[in-house]
């Protein structure tokens, strides 16, 4: 199990979207979501978006690994297709924010962590910037919270920065880190 984490903005979706269309040999778990989707996001593909009702009733059933609000919209990891995944013995892939990671490091603490971020903060911003899809406010909010989240990177067993148009030496990275895990003399043993 690999857990894809990092700050808002960093370039997770493309890290895993450009691992994908290489051929990279793993499933990735699409998280749930109350919040809309964004002008280019397909529904069951870069999410499953739902009501909050049905994301509450997901919660009552015990049918996520984890879940979190997140800038007042609500995330979470289906745990069926995970478990699913695992017994098959595939590389699963799962994308979370850090308050995710956390849960499932208490949970699951043999997976590997992995933290996707840009060489600076100052970075961070431009990019938040460039997609045009928080208002000021909610820039402040991602900003604060990001300079917060750095402060768990000891939460995680590898870094990946994923710099301004080098997204394939980000993405070569990832391949790298999965590679190494499945050279461990020692593997680790995923209980959910």
């Amino acid at each position: 199990l690999i857990v894809l984490s990092g700050l808002s903005g960093t370039g997770k979706d493309t890290v895993l979207t450009k691992m994908k269309e290489s051929g990279a040999p793993f499933t990735h778990i699409t998280t749930i979501t109350t919040r809309p989707p964004r002008a280019n996001e397909k529904n069951n593909v870069d999410y499953h978006f739902t009501s909050e009702k049905e994301f509450q009733e997901m919660i009552e059933r015990k049918e996520l690994l984890e879940w979190a609000n997140v800038y007042g919209n609500l995330y979470g990891t289906p745990k069926k297709p995970v478990t699913e995944a695992l017994n098959r013995d595939e590389d699963t892939i799962v994308k979370v924010d850090v308050q995710g990671a956390t849960t499932i490091k208490k949970l699951m603490p043999q997976a590997v962590f992995i933290f996707v971020t840009t060489p600076s903060i100052e970075e961070l911003i431009s990019r938040l910037k460039r997609r045009h899809t928080e208002s000021a406010e909610e820039l402040a909010l991602r900003t604060k919270t990001a300079e917060e989240e750095v402060k768990k990177l000891e939460l995680f067993d590898y870094a990946v920065f994923n710099r301004r148009n080098e997204i394939d030496r980000a993405v070569s990275d990832m391949k790298a880190i999965i590679q190494a895990e499945k050279c461990r003399v020692i593997q680790r043993k995923i209980t959910l």
